[in-house]
């Protein structure tokens, strides 16, 4: 036998090379196509057990927030997310006082601001006497505004001597704490044992400084 392959020989063992080399690269490219279309997959069925865990979620939030903020007597609607209710919340309960004057004379806070006139249902903001002080009472911690309380008496109680000169701010002096307070009086924050001294058209009125909270 001839040492020396012929052409023919060395063009068919090239041939065979080449033929090999391309069938590795297509094993290649078919195992990261299918890589690829598990990984795919994988993060498909991700994506939609995600979405539906979300959707659970907020179905769970949604129907929560629609039993707590649902009224028990439709002549009383929630109010800026506070609900009249037949039972009260004490899961959150704080209160705060307000004073306030008007053309140099103290007004009262009514009683049962916040209390159906039938005691069918009772708001998680109210007030029990006219002392000045009202009752925060609600299913969670949270900080509510003197103008949401406002509003509540306005719209619902204003048969309780709702001044009218409490829709604006002119006129007005405000104390918060024994300390003035500028700015729109409707924000204060009803924190608790917050005091709010509301002064209208009465340069003499003393503001709070201190009261006498009791076991409150």
């Amino acid at each position: 036998m001839s040492p020396f392959m012929s052409k023919k020989q060395v063009e068919t063992r090239r041939t065979k090379r080449q033929a090999r080399r391309e069938e590795i690269q297509r094993k290649q490219q078919q195992l990261h196509a299918a890589r690829k279309r598990r990984f795919l997959w994988i993060g498909g069925i991700g994506a939609i057990v995600a979405v539906v865990i979300v959707a659970i979620i907020m179905n769970n939030i949604l129907n929560n927030n629609k039993s707590v903020l649902a009224s028990d007597n439709p002549a009383y609607p929630v109010i800026n997310d506070i609900a009249c209710q037949t039972t009260e919340q004490l899961s959150y309960h704080v209160h705060a006082h307000l004073s306030i004057y008007m053309n140099g004379q103290p007004v009262s806070l009514p009683a049962k601001i916040g209390i159906a006139s039938d005691n069918s249902c009772i708001y998680w903001l109210h007030t029990h006497s006219t002392d000045g002080i009202i009752h925060i009472e609600s299913p969670n911690t949270h900080t509510y505004s003197l103008g949401t309380f406002l509003r509540m008496w306005e719209d619902h109680f204003s048969q309780l001597g709702y001044p009218a000169e409490l829709d604006s701010t002119a006129g007005w002096t405000v104390y918060v704490n024994g300390k003035p307070y500028t700015g729109d009086f409707h924000n204060i924050q009803l924190k608790a044992h917050e005091l709010i001294t509301l002064a209208y058209n009465s340069p003499d009125a003393k503001p709070d400084t201190t009261y006498s909270w009791g076991d409150l």
